[in-house]
């Protein structure tokens, strides 16, 4: 996809969601077939327990309109959990204006990479799995990151010996691409659930509830981000592989939270009147065949069959909860906490 065509879906977007500020850097994430890159380094050195102004320089090749190219980049590995637990690091990745000028990645000078965590048979489902969660929340709320998958030939560095892998992964854009886009900017202070837009809070509550994700604080800024747009305080939830959606090998579960499942699904919205959960609820229902028309259309795409259909049977026990009254009263409502 050449350059003009990509500038004109970007403008189309901006028509269809109204007041939102199209940017350089959305042209990466415009076209959503996975991109090839080759990167090399050593995991040893991006997992080095230093701070996070520290990064590793290296070079990545990518496979952008039928031609390979090259930008310089750095790298450095993120989370704490997963830089303990993980073969792959997550990483975030800088890139110097003077290397992303005038190429797809214009405008993106800081990305995730989210990376596959062990050396397991369904890794790469589990990154496919953790995608189409920020795919749904895309179409839930017009607050999302955008993301691309990437099919990544990395070359692992082991002193004067390498090792290859085939990777699945994607790109998440910076917070602060999220906030120019709304014309806003990133908030980093403490806000009590309570004093954040309310509908905005209750897509984050019930996108959660239907991830099972549990390993978040929207007050503390756990696994998300806040904006301050509008004049209104908006969460951004990223991160979703600990969840009942992703079940990982890894996961862990909050017993203090009464579950002894990943996939034990508990409410944990704040309690708000009655009309912002009917509005949100409604939502939900109104998008439920776009949704799961969404997640069905990658099925093909699983290597194991069972990671799909897991995934897929989840999303519908949250459908089961939602559009039953007594259920969603007794599952979320009175579920919702006063503290």
């Amino acid at each position: 996809m050449n350059k003009q065509a990509l500038l004109l879906i970007i403008f189309l977007m901006s028509i269809f969601v109204g007041a939102q500020t199209s940017l350089k850097s959305d042209a990466l994430y415009a076209d959503q077939t996975p991109m090839d890159i080759k990167l090399s380094y050593s995991n040893k050195d991006v997992n080095k327990n230093t701070n996070d102004t520290t990064f590793i320089k290296t070079s990545m090749e990518y496979l952008h309109d039928g031609k390979w190219s090259s930008i310089d980049v750095r790298l450095r590995a993120r989370g704490n959990f997963r830089r303990a637990e993980c073969y792959f690091p997550p990483i975030k990745m800088k890139i110097k204006k003077d290397q992303y000028k005038e190429t797809i990645f214009d405008g993106n000078k800081t990305m995730k990479l989210v990376l596959p965590c062990k050396l397991e048979s369904e890794n790469n489902d589990n990154i496919l799995q953790e995608f189409i969660a920020y795919k749904i929340y895309e179409k839930v709320s017009p607050y999302h990151f955008k993301t691309k998958r990437v099919n990544i030939d990395f070359t692992e560095i082991r002193g004067k010996k390498t090792k290859n892998f085939q990777l699945k992964g994607f790109l998440i854009e910076d917070d602060k691409r999220v906030a120019k886009r709304h014309e806003g900017k990133v908030f980093e202070r403490f806000v009590h659930p309570m004093g954040m837009d309310h509908v905005s809070s209750v897509h984050v509550s019930f996108f959660q509830f239907l991830l099972g994700n549990t390993d978040f604080s929207t007050a503390y800024q756990h696994n998300g981000k806040l904006l301050y747009s509008d004049k209104k305080i908006i969460p951004l939830p990223y991160d979703f592989d600990m969840s009942g959606w992703v079940n990982p090998s890894y996961a862990t579960v909050n017993t203090t939270l009464g579950i002894s499942s990943v996939q034990d699904r508990v409410y944990r919205g704040f309690k708000r009147e009655q009309q912002y959960f009917d509005k949100v609820r409604e939502q939900f229902i109104d998008k439920k065949s776009d949704l799961m028309n969404m997640v069905a259309s990658f099925e093909s795409q699983f290597s194991n069959p069972k990671e799909f259909q897991n995934m897929f049977d989840f999303m519908n026990d949250f459908y089961e909860v939602i559009e039953d009254d007594t259920k969603f009263e007794k599952t979320i409502v009175e579920k919702a906490r006063t503290k």
